[in-house]
């Protein structure tokens, strides 16, 4: 095998390895004419979910999130496809509270509860807050409120208003986009 050949597959692998190509979204860093030669090519369709790094999930459990957001979110690959489409829309702080706030319905310890409250509240309730959620100011109030003795329901108003907002908005959009559509195709080896 030439060294240029070993070079070119050598890179190859490698941007199949960083780039999302399966879903064909890729980091800026990467010209215009190497994203339509990596297209041309139909190097894009992969045998791997680029999500988790782990084989496709079967086209039934991909159908099956047809069926509700509820049966989308019991599949870690259907979480991991639904955060990425969040992602491309600028919303994944919708699912990551979701997902943030069910981790923490778990928790068994008040010193762990208070910790865990305080993190969420700060990443995304307050003002300003880095991943701040969409909510209206009362429900935020409330868990303003609430933060100097946080309880295991104390988010539950807000996480019920981000399931809403995620089952009437962006769900559909989800079954719609290119991401789910590109889980539905079958991959190479099939």
């Amino acid at each position: 095998m030439s060294a240029d050949l070993q070079d070119e597959q050598t890179l190859l692998f490698r941007d199949i390895v960083i780039i999302c190509i399966h879903y064909q979204l890729f980091p800026s860093s990467l010209s215009h004419d190497r994203r339509s030669d990596i297209r041309r090519r139909g190097m894009y369709r992969k045998l791997f979910c680029c999500f988790c790094r782990a084989p496709k999930p079967p086209i039934d459990e991909v159908v099956s999130w047809r069926q509700s957001l509820k049966k989308l979110q019991e599949s870690k690959t259907g979480q991991l496809a639904f955060r990425e489409f969040l992602r491309t829309e600028y919303s994944e702080e919708n699912i990551l509270f979701w997902l943030a706030c069910e981790e923490y319905k778990t928790i068994t310890t008040s010193n762990e509860i208070a910790i865990a409250a305080k993190r969420i509240y700060t990443e995304f309730v307050q003002v300003d807050a880095p991943r701040q959620i969409n909510i209206d100011c009362g429900t935020r109030q409330e868990i303003t409120n609430s933060m100097s003795q946080p309880t295991l329901s104390c988010f539950d108003k807000a996480q019920r208003l981000i399931y809403k907002l995620m089952k009437k908005d962006c769900y559909p959009r989800f079954l719609k986009s290119e991401i789910y559509q590109g889980l539905l195709e079958p991959s190479e080896a099939s």
